[in-house]
């Protein structure tokens, strides 16, 4: 099945997502704590993921399923094609009334991401992109930097702490968005420059954007330089440095203390 197919899919997927969000947004969802410094979960992540489980795997039942707010099961390993969603990425965001948060959708073949969608209905955005056929914000193209030095990085301040760059701390100017999935599109679309977080980061809030960077002319990649691989039985990267690709090298020269990959 072409990608495209699963685009349109997945892009259905992201938009419903944000339908659901926006008619509970500011009406105090119940929430519970996910324990574990897993951070809290709400009745709206819940029932967008129910929804978005019965609708993606309505249309594709022979496709795994890997969810933030599902059980994992091993099943979604012997799968060709993966769903990796992210209900509600930027829940603390959302349930403080907050425009930030974004519904990351994707369809991942052999580890690697094949269409994907991230939509922000409080923004009135829509990013996706199909292997191979380049990266949208609201069908219009785009195109990451061409930016390395100065360059205006989305990440938390913690992330530029001396003792995570053996070469030394890159020169640039710390910003920050609360999803993850929406630093990545925002770094697609050249708004800023790179993003990163050296924290092990979850499938489900990267798999979508890093089709969306690498389409708009990006590289990410792990905190060490390694490929990204999606639906691995930990289903967690570690770390993701993303950025157009002169300013990636550039970043992981300072990470691995000049022997750059």
């Amino acid at each position: 099945m072409p990608a495209t197919d699963d685009l349109g899919l997945v892009t259905q997927a992201a938009m419903a997502a944000g339908e659901i969000a926006l008619r509970h947004f500011g009406r105090a969802p119940r929430v519970w704590d996910k324990g574990q410094g897993q951070g809290p979960v709400s009745e709206v992540d819940l029932e967008i993921d129910a929804a978005l489980r019965a609708l993606l795997l309505g249309a594709r039942p022979d496709y795994g399923w890997l969810s933030e707010e599902s059980p994992d099961s091993p099943d979604r390993l012997r799968r060709d094609r993966v769903f990796i969603v992210d209900p509600l990425d930027g829940t603390r965001a959302y349930l403080d009334g907050k425009d930030g948060f974004a519904h990351p959708v994707c369809v991942v073949e052999n580890g690697q991401t094949l269409a994907a969608a991230i939509h922000l209905p409080r923004l009135g955005q829509t990013y996706t992109a199909a292997r191979g056929q380049g990266a949208f914000c609201n069908g219009a193209p785009i195109v990451v930097s061409d930016t390395v030095a100065g360059a205006r990085v989305l990440t938390a301040r913690s992330q530029l702490d001396p003792a995570l760059w053996p070469g030394g701390v890159p020169g640039v100017s710390q910003h920050f968005r609360p999803a993850l999935a929406w630093r990545m599109a925002l770094t697609a679309e050249g708004a800023f420059d790179a993003m990163l977080t050296l924290k092990p980061a979850w499938h489900w809030d990267i798999a979508a954007g890093a089709l969306i960077l690498a389409e708009a002319g990006g590289t990410a990649t792990d905190g060490q330089g390694d490929p990204l691989v999606f639906n691995t039985a930990d289903p967690r990267a570690n770390g993701v440095i993303a950025a157009n690709p002169a300013l990636h090298m550039a970043l992981m020269a300072r990470r691995l203390g000049g022997l750059a990959k």
